[in-house]
């Protein structure tokens, strides 16, 4: 969810200020000159050999396509960022199975809880939560949230003031306000990231704020299909992940850099280093690679996306709540279909933001005629950003493929290397389609002057939006 009316006229207002800054092209052969034989694997003792690391994978790999290797080494070699075995990834559905999950972990916790988010209101599911934080911090536990200041607009900052009275140690990411920025004011930079971690053991992660709005579920998961009087009752339809295992310590790493980054200092000095960064053992198979993204920097992200997609072999099949594709990735995708890839994409029929939606649209024409389909979701809000390719590659996170999460927020998304994940990502993907209504190009091109001019006056703010 976007705070659509501020976040929109902070886009014009910052315009003056900010220079454009643009992607950078990715191609695999490119990255191929950087690549090493293996990919980089790290575990809580280390950095694996080669020799070890390609044996596990080729365990883990052993029914993915056969150039998973090949994608493996150049996104290690377009990000940096090395792989990490020995995870257990859970999927969580909407609001209220992920708030149940995110608030037992919370009743559990041992030592520390930090949550990172976009969106914190003061309705019902955000006291409630903030209720059960502040009663863990009276019960010792130590509790940090950052919140960002955009995100939060409309919510009274006394609500944040109760927590902080209760002993809660809390960061507004980058204040509104430039005298309440001890550093640099990066106004059209927010924290768009959505993270937990609790005794820096487990850690959620994906495109759920905490906010009612997620209370109302979408259809997914229903047996039975939504009709016409479903149309009323509107629900969110997201994606969030549990992460329990070494790549946690990845996930709690980001929210220190993030807190660092404010000028906030460290966290508390009741802590010891183990508290937030404990021994972690594999309890899991699957293995992942962690990527924080900052503005106008590595584009993380972005790189590990375009990629996917520039090597898929097989399947393509993309969930976005606010699509607005740059070039690279419209030309990406229409060369995988050309390559004959199914590439599937289920995208808003319902949206809290209608200038995303129309200047998304803008590229149907280009996109059906080079034989993607395009799906449109029903009875429902779409919310969630994560894809699947050749059913082995999955991304869950918080970027939306649009150049404000690319070049301007701060974005986490967890790219899952796995087969059998994929196949739960690919059950999902199922389901979506199930309730979506496709778009054939025949009936997109006799759509209304009146969209069309609506999709032309959007394009020109698509930078911004």
């Amino acid at each position: 969810m976007r705070k659509t009316s501020y976040g929109k006229w902070l886009a014009f207002a910052t315009l003056a200020l900010a220079s454009c800054a643009s992607l950078p092209e990715v191609g695999g052969n490119m990255a191929a000159a950087a690549a090493k034989a293996s990919p980089t694997v790290a575990t809580p003792k280390g950095v694996l050999q080669a020799k070890q690391a390609a044996a596990l994978l080729a365990r883990r790999w052993a029914r993915a396509t056969p150039d998973m290797k090949a994608l493996a080494i150049l996104e290690e070699a377009a990000t940096g960022v090395p792989l990490i075995a020995g995870n257990k990834v859970s999927l969580l559905f909407d609001g209220p199975a992920t708030m149940k999950e995110m608030m037992a972990a919370v009743r559990d916790a041992k030592s520390s809880i930090n949550l990172e988010t976009y969106i914190f209101d003061q309705d019902r599911v955000g006291i409630e939560f903030a209720d059960l934080l502040i009663e863990r911090r009276q019960q010792g536990i130590l509790v940090n949230v950052l919140y960002d200041a955009v995100g939060t607009f409309g919510t009274p900052q006394a609500f944040f003031e109760r927590m902080r009275a209760a002993g809660i140690t809390l960061v507004e990411f980058n204040p509104v306000n430039p005298a309440a920025r001890k550093g640099k004011w990066e106004l059209n930079n927010r924290d768009h990231r959505k993270l937990m971690v609790v005794d820096g053991k487990i850690a959620f992660t994906g495109g759920i704020n905490i906010s009612s709005t997620y209370a109302d579920s979408s259809f997914f998961g229903s047996r039975r299909t939504p009709n016409k009087e479903d149309g009323k009752k509107v629900g969110w339809r997201d994606t969030h992940i549990k992460v329990e295992g070494p790549a946690v310590a990845a996930l709690q790493w980001s929210f220190v850099n993030n807190w660092v980054r404010q000028e906030a200092g460290e966290l508390s000095e009741a802590a010891s280093e183990t508290t937030y960064f404990p021994p972690l053992a594999p309890v899991g198979d699957k293995v992942v690679r962690v990527l924080a993204s900052d503005p106008g920097k590595g584009f993380e992200i972005y790189k590990s996306l375009v990629l996917a997609i520039q090597e898929s072999k097989k399947s393509v099949h993309i969930t976005s709540a606010y699509f607005v594709p740059d070039q690279q990735i419209v030309d990406a995708l229409c060369a995988a279909a050309r390559r004959g890839v199914d590439v599937r994409l289920v995208l808003p029929g319902v949206t809290d933001h209608g200038l995303v939606l129309h200047a998304g649209r803008a590229f149907y024409d280009q996109l059906l005629a080079n034989d993607v389909k395009i799906f449109h979701l029903q009875v429902a809000v779409l919310h969630a950003k994560t894809a699947v390719i050749d059913g082995t590659w999955s991304t869950i996170g918080s970027a939306n493929i649009d150049r404000r999460s690319f070049i301007h927020n701060y974005e986490l998304n967890v790219i899952v290397l796995d087969s059998a994940f994929g196949q739960d990502m690919e059950a999902a993907f199922s389901e979506d389609l199930r309730d979506s209504k496709p778009v054939s190009r025949e009936e997109w091109s006799r759509r209304p002057w009146s969209d069309r001019l609506k999709e032309w006056a959007a394009r020109l703010t698509e930078y911004w939006i």
